[in-house]
């Protein structure tokens, strides 16, 4: 990040302001008078006080935080980090030493002066406050506005009450780990242009910030760009593990950005963020079948790419991926007939299918289409625990780690499991992870009969190695597989979406069940000429009624 100037700690009279009432604190005090450190004395100064465990003869408060302790508390931590004294306000922590170095280096490292928190009415334990402050680094200033909040909680070794500490306590793009720094910006900025060359920005398109990071983060010091100076969140380890890329909070002075080509195509972009605006928690991705080129990607939070970095299970899209295992072993034919009852056990675990249902006498294609989980299920006994990741792996290039796509993404995981574990997975629950992309490709993968692997940025740009698959499908089994997802358009679970789209065209609905939700995600992936895409509502329900209508309305936009 280059040399940054290390400057004296700044103590400032200014009051913080708390709740809408100014309460003044003389520079020499160590807070609001009876709201002195818990303790007393250099071992609160530094922490220990606040971590020590009570006498023997004390005892641990325990029960509901009152009114008056959430008040004082946030009184202590908020007046100590406004008015540069960061272990001080640590001591108000359960983390004093996670604490101190962050708040420490918000004045050292981040170089935020003038700093006023204000606090607003909390709710129970939880405090919302506001930050006003002054980037000023080597003669250049602007001003940071931000929102945050605060949790009051009792600490553990003696009942009293303190602040529960995480980073994003100072600012919430922080992850713990995570911290902040302003200085000349260690990677050049980037324009990042459209497939016809027209720049792309979160103004217009608002899911592309994680996007626009993220090829900051790979091509800003190869794309011919100077780095200006910023306020940015730089990523701890644990950020780096989840792929969350360094962010810029405040320019100060602006860089000369390089230039970066992505394979986005503006109409499709537009389209894919109206479409998932409608709902709270959708994300879709479309890539172009014959080649790989990812034409658009939108998440309805811009927090977190879902679309491209998200870790799902893909409920019964997966059986795409199932169902061309099963017909390569001649477990299953499309026209031929095919159990489906309406349970079947395996492994100590009982399966139903939607409602129970069951198909009588009825063929595979008729199962597939209406998405029967006992039609796989009970095939689960005749396979071995490793056949599903080697069909993932060898012909739809998903589960092996080794995509690059441009930017941070998630290929999927497809483990090897047994019993009941490894039966669920027939059906895309179990061990089973995906994303919108991985889909896409999947249904791309049927599409064109074998595996492009997707990707954002020309390998051309840079000379990396896209990921390859070892084996295509027989043309027996991907005439099948073609054949059922065509049938499931037209009338089975996808039938309603995909109307009017035909004949060219295939898809499958998913819809997967996650602990603690009333409502499963709904998934749907498709291809329709040279498109293919797929799309997740988080807890929408089934996911012909909810991530179909998306999926469809894009296919029909880029035809």
């Amino acid at each position: 990040m280059g040399k940054r100037r290390r400057v004296t700690e700044q103590r400032r009279t200014n009051p913080a302001v708390l709740g809408g009432v100014i309460a003044v604190v003389a520079v020499g005090g160590a807070g609001f008078g009876a709201y002195a450190l818990w303790g007393g004395g250099p071992a609160a100064e530094d922490g220990k006080g606040a971590t020590s465990a009570p006498r023997h003869h004390d005892s641990v408060k325990t029960g509901p935080l009152t009114a008056a302790e959430v008040r004082t508390t946030t009184e202590r931590f908020l007046t100590a980090w406004q008015h540069g004294r960061p272990a001080e306000a640590a001591a108000a922590t359960n983390d004093s030493a996670a604490a101190t170095a962050l708040l420490t280096g918000y004045t050292r490292d981040a170089h935020l002066e003038q700093i006023t928190l204000t606090a607003g009415t909390g709710t129970g334990g939880k405090v919302p406050f506001s930050v006003r402050a002054t980037v000023a680094y080597k003669g250049l200033t602007k001003p940071l506005a931000y929102d945050s909040a605060l949790t009051v909680v009792r600490r553990a070794t003696d009942g009293k009450p303190v602040v529960d500490w995480h980073a994003s306590v100072v600012h919430p793009d922080l992850k713990d780990g995570d911290t902040l720094v302003t200085g000349a910006s260690g990677t050049p900025p980037v324009k990042a242009l459209d497939r016809d060359g027209d720049e792309l920005t979160t103004a217009h398109y608002p899911s592309l910030g994680t996007v626009l990071d993220g090829l900051r983060e790979k091509y800003g010091k190869t794309a011919g760009g100077k780095a200006g100076v910023e306020l940015r969140v730089i990523r701890g380890k644990a950020s780096q593990k989840a792929e969350l890329s360094d962010k810029t909070l405040v320019e100060l002075s602006k860089g000369t950005p390089g230039t970066v080509r992505t394979t986005l195509s503006p109409t499709l972009q537009a389209v894919a963020e109206k479409q998932v605006a409608k709902r709270k928690r959708a994300s879709v991705v479309v890539v172009r079948p014959s080649t790989g080129e990812i034409l658009a990607v939108a998440n309805t939070d811009h927090g977190f790419n879902t679309a491209f970095q998200g870790s799902l299970a893909p409920g019964s899209t997966m059986k795409v991926i199932t169902s061309s295992l099963l017909i390569d072993k001649h477990l299953a034919s499309a026209d031929k007939q095919h159990p489906c009852p309406k349970t079947f056990t395996y492994g100590g675990w009982k399966f139903h299918n939607d409602d129970d249902f069951e198909i009588k006498n009825g063929t595979f294609k008729a199962s597939f289409a209406r998405s029967c989980n006992t039609a796989f299920i009970s095939q689960a006994g005749k396979l071995d625990n490793a056949d599903l990741t080697r069909q993932a792996q060898q012909v739809f290039g998903l589960s092996m780690n080794n995509w690059a796509i441009g930017v941070p993404s998630f290929d999927g995981a497809v483990p090897v499991q047994s019993a009941a574990q490894m039966a669920a997975s027939l059906i895309g629950q179990g061990g089973v992870r995906m994303n919108p992309l991985n889909m896409a490709s999947v249904a791309a993968t049927v599409r064109t009969g074998s595996f492009h692997q997707p990707y954002l940025v020309s390998p051309k740009a840079d000379g990396r190695t896209l990921a390859t698959a070892s084996r295509t499908l027989s043309a027996s089994t991907l005439s099948q597989l073609r054949e059922l997802m065509k049938f499931t358009a037209d009338y089975g679970t996808a039938a309603e979406a995909m109307s009017g789209l035909g004949p060219d065209y295939g898809a499958k609905t998913g819809s997967a069940e996650v602990d603690s939700q009333k409502k499963p995600n709904g998934w749907f992936t498709a291809y329709r000429g040279d498109l293919a895409a797929a799309g997740v509502v988080q807890q929408g329900g089934h996911g012909g009624d909810t991530a179909g209508p998306i999926v469809a309305t894009l296919l029909r936009t880029g035809s």
